[in-house]
Order: C-alpha cells, then sequence, then structure tokens
C-alpha cells in the first residue's frame, strides 16, 4: 500500500511539473494538498531532487532572467524569498546569470529606461505625474536614492501648474 502511495505522490510531482516549474516548498505544499504523508512527501522530494526534475538555484535564474527588465533587484529577491528559496541560493544564481553574458544592467540604467518610456522624454512633469512615477518605480524595488539621482541626471523635476492653465 505504501509503496502504491509512494508511486502516486511521485507521478503527481512529475504531472506538476509537465507545465512550470515549482520552487521546493511550492512541490512541498501541494503534495500536502493532496493528502500524502509526510514520509512520502520527503521521499518525493528527494527523487525530484536526484533526477533533477527540481532545482531552486534554476527556478532562481529563469525567474531572474526572465523579470529582470522589469524589476529591480531587490523586488526580485523579495518575490523568491516569498516562494521559499534561501537568499544564498539567489545570490548564487544572480551571480551566475551576470557571469554567464545576461544583462544585468546597472539599476540606474533601468530606472531610466523605464521613466524615459513612461514619460516620452519629458522633463516637466506635474506633481501628480512625479508622485506616480515615483512610485512606480519604487514598486518595482529601485531605492529611492537610485531614483533621485536619475531624475536629478536627466533633469526631470515638477512643474507647479498656474490657475491660468488650470
Amino acid at each position: 500500500m505504501s509503496f502504491d502511495i509512494a508511486r502516486r505522490a511521485k507521478l503527481r510531482a512529475v504531472h506538476l511539473l509537465e507545465y512550470r516549474d515549482r520552487t521546493e516548498k511550492d512541490m512541498r505544499r501541494k503534495l500536502q494538498q493532496g493528502g500524502y504523508p509526510a514520509e512520502i512527501i520527503e521521499e518525493t522530494m528527494e527523487y525530484l531532487r536526484a533526477y533533477g526534475y527540481i532545482d531552486d538555484k534554476r527556478y532562481a535564474g529563469r525567474y531572474l532572467s526572465s523579470r529582470l527588465q522589469q524589476k529591480g533587484r531587490r523586488r526580485l529577491f523579495q518575490e523568491l524569498q516569498q516562494k521559499g528559496i534561501p537568499a544564498s541560493v539567489i545570490e548564487e544564481a544572480w551571480e551566475e546569470l551576470c557571469l554567464d553574458g545576461e544583462v544585468c544592467e546597472d539599476e540606474k540604467e533601468q530606472i531610466g529606461r523605464l521613466t524615459e518610456k513612461k514619460t516620452g522624454g519629458r522633463k516637466e512633469l506635474s506633481p501628480k505625474e512625479y508622485q506616480r512615477l515615483t512610485g512606480f518605480l519604487a514598486r518595482r524595488g529601485f531605492s529611492w536614492e537610485d531614483i533621485s539621482s536619475v531624475f536629478q541626471e536627466k533633469g526631470i523635476h515638477t512643474v507647479l501648474e498656474t490657475k491660468e492653465e488650470q
């Protein structure tokens, strides 16, 4: 009976991996939801690791690579930690990504590119537009120091509206 349950757990795990990679934490959660006992889950996890079906470092590398152009490093690291990947594994994946020739552009360049895209090259923004843009960049994980530095370099500033313009 135990052999049959272990076999079903392995088949379920492989089925879950058919459509997308999963973190070890996510796979454990899915198997627990399926009602599998802890010892069967552990055996299944060992099986998945042994055959390379589940690898948090590989998952982190792919995640970072696919989202590198939209978000800052801090935000990406935070998201991966929420998925249960240890910081040391994320750091290793980041270093490999940058060493393998992936574009790990400077965050200030990324802020500049996103700012250009959002403003259409305008340098003068209303206070509301300025606030929205800084909030957008901050939510993407960029530091306020980097945002303000890029704005200063590019000459982006707010313009107070006069009553005649309203």
